[in-house]
């Protein structure tokens, strides 16, 4: 049930990059030093830093496409480096290959030397830092209260799972269960804590962090009115997967102890995806800023000539899993603006919220031009870098107008927010707020970087048109 975080990812991806890099460069000292072979002039073996460059992008994209870092190939040594002596080879076939075509005058000993220097460092990398967690004992598991929806017979294995996992964090809260003559002063599930309907108030008095449901088939009403109940909660909320629908969009499954569990809450985009996700995010948000910092700044001064007020527009959205954040726009309506959005704000004949139209009283002149261009949106670039937006991904919603979503639009958090994303591509505002949802869904559903890089691809093109921007 372990997953590696995105952090720890990241920084073994840059560890690998790193040992790789000095394990070349030690196998070009060691073929100038070393009396083996025809003897070589300084300049023959030194190599130029492209290749150094090439190292580390064919190392990166291959240890990331043969999954070095998750989590199962980890928890033991054997494991661990049979995926790191995987992918070394694979990426040492490529890397044979992109030399042949390109800086074909490197040494073949040096390349001896390189494949066994980096093998033996990134290997014995991965047992030092085994042996220092064991020297220093390792941390104590982040605790987690579990709480059972059934008192069966499959409560009973699922409660016998948690016990068993006790020393890696699990603790069993109880269950609760309408029906309680099935439990006994002894069983393993207990202790019985009340009705379904209570799960609930208990989530929060007992703070709850897991609910398992553990029911039959028939109690399914139970299992979707107390999914609802949970949805605001910050519970991770799965099932036994035989009584649930299995069209369930990218629900994962686990294994529990023999049982298999469904995730019904769990991120949309997790390990390898979040962390390619979050290092392009930081590597592209950069170099944009890099660029455009000269517009950020004559926009800002344009628009404190224009109009009284500041600059940076910062107002409070909601973002992935529900969280609330400030979000920095360029300021392109007149000063409290915001706080006549409500009254503004209309429904379509299908009594559907709409927030944007495109003779809004409220727009500044500068305001209308920025808008149109999309300039108004370039300081989110700074969201991307503190983690709390992506490039793309559903927009940031307001608070009030998340609390007129119905339940299925709010499956749009699952995700980081974006900047662009699919239904910007699709109509941007001339679609309904309904409409964007069901866009969000789609791109949730059928997420991969591919996907990402087309959106912003196509965003270009859009950003060009001005379509739909007001």
């Amino acid at each position: 049930m372990r997953k590696l975080d995105t952090n720890i990812i990241f920084f073994s991806i840059l560890a690998d990059l790193l040992v790789t890099l000095i394990a070349f460069f030690l196998a070009v000292q060691a073929r100038y030093w070393l009396p083996f072979g025809v003897s070589l002039t300084w300049d023959d073996v030194a190599q130029p830093w492209p290749i150094y460059l090439l190292l580390a992008l064919l190392w990166g994209v291959t240890f990331i496409v043969a999954q070095v870092y998750d989590a199962h190939h980890s928890e033991r040594a054997k494991g661990e480096a049979e995926a790191v002596i995987w992918a070394v080879g694979v990426a040492s076939l490529v890397f044979a290959g992109v030399l042949y075509l390109t800086f074909r005058e490197v040494p073949r000993r040096l390349f001896f030397y390189f494949i066994v220097a980096d093998l033996t460092l990134l290997i014995g990398l991965r047992a030092m830092l085994r042996a220092a967690l064991r020297f220093a004992g390792r941390a104590k598991p982040t605790p987690r209260r579990v709480l059972i929806v059934g008192a069966g017979w499959l409560a009973r294995q699922v409660a016998v799972g948690v016990r068993a996992q006790s020393a890696a964090g699990l603790s069993l809260v109880g269950c609760v269960d309408n029906d309680v003559s099935v439990l006994h002063p002894d069983d393993s599930v207990g202790p019985w804590l009340g009705p379904v309907q209570d799960a609930p108030g208990l989530v929060r008095s007992k703070e709850v962090d897991e609910v398992i449901f553990a029911l039959p088939l028939r109690a399914d009403g139970a299992i979707e009115w107390l999914v609802r109940a949970l949805q605001d909660y910050p519970v991770r909320v799965r099932v036994v997967p035989d009584y649930l629908d299995m069209a369930m969009s990218r629900a994962t499954v686990e294994d529990f102890n023999g049982l298999p569990l469904v995730g019904l809450h769990d991120p949309a985009i997790n390990g390898f995806d979040r962390a390619i996700k979050r290092c392009f995010d930081l590597v592209a948000s950069l170099l944009i800023l890099l660029i455009i910092w000269p517009i950020l700044v004559l926009v800002a001064l344009v628009i404190k000539l224009d109009s009284p007020g500041p600059a940076l527009f910062i107002q409070e959205r909601i973002g992935e899993n529900g969280r609330a954040f400030r979000m920095y726009k360029f300021r392109s309506m007149v000063v409290d603006a915001d706080k006549m959005s409500n009254s503004l704000a209309g429904l379509d004949r299908n009594s559907v919220v709409i927030h944007k139209t495109p003779d809004d009283p409220r727009v500044t002149r500068v305001g209308r031009f920025i808008r149109r261009a999309s300039l108004d949106e370039l300081p989110q670039f700074f969201n991307v870098l503190r983690g709390e937006m992506s490039l793309v991904g559903p927009r940031p919603e307001l608070p009030w107008l998340v609390e007129n979503y119905e339940l299925w639009q709010r499956r749009r958090f699952a995700v980081p927010p974006g900047i662009t994303g699919w239904w910007q591509i699709n109509g941007r505002s001339d679609r309904l707020m309904h409409m964007h949802t069901e866009d969000d869904l789609y791109y949730i559903q059928n997420y991969s970087p591919l996907l990402d890089l087309h959106i912003l691809w196509r965003t270009i093109g859009v950003v060009l048109r001005g379509n739909g921007a007001y």
